[in-house]
């Protein structure tokens, strides 16, 4: 019984993630696995790499908040208001996310990102994420796209913090706080 029960769930999540849009991607970091989930885990770890604010706390219903721009108001900052799901220490966190604020209609509803972290030795850490929950059409589309873009360059940006140190926002918040050009 409890093999049919386990087949039965299998083929079930088979068969779910073969209708589920989803995107998935995956990157080696050189550091040990406790640093790695320290970056994701923390609001200090969080501003190496990530964004250059954010409130991350690592327990369900924890906030995942991630400001790409700590300037806008509130709701406008980018991952505001996300909340963790689940954590497995070093092994699984799971939160909520949103479109960015050029998509609102989408940014009213919820995704759902798993990060999976495993160590093939003890000086490098595999991280796998998986973002679902996508709906279909319009800004949905648009939404999908920019994410997977964007979440390349997300974990290459985990990756240059662990080989040449945190990234440097003072750049990114100079032009953040920069008057907008004139028209000509």
């Amino acid at each position: 019984m409890k093999t049919f029960i386990a087949l039965a769930l299998t083929t079930l999540a088979l068969f779910a993630s073969a209708e589920e849009r989803m995107i998935t991607k995956q990157v080696v970091v050189k550091a040990p696995l406790p640093q790695v989930w320290d970056a994701w885990t923390t609001t200090e770890g969080i501003k190496t790499f990530f964004a250059p604010d954010g409130h991350v706390e690592a327990h369900p219903d924890g906030p995942f908040q991630i400001y790409i721009n700590p300037y806008a108001e509130p709701g406008m900052k980018g991952a505001d208001d996300m909340r963790v799901l689940a954590v497995q220490r070093f092994k699984m966190l799971s939160f909520t996310w949103n479109a960015p604020p050029s998509l609102p209609e989408a940014r009213k509803q919820r995704t759902v990102v798993i990060l999976r972290f495993d160590a093939p030795n003890a000086e490098e850490t595999r991280v796998t994420l998986t973002h679902v929950g996508w709906g279909d059409g319009g800004e949905w589309d648009k939404t999908y796209a920019y994410f997977d873009k964007a979440w390349e360059k997300v974990l290459g940006n985990l990756q240059t913090r662990f080989a040449t140190g945190p990234i440097d926002w003072t750049e990114w918040l100079n032009r953040l706080k920069a008057p907008p050009a004139a028209p000509k």
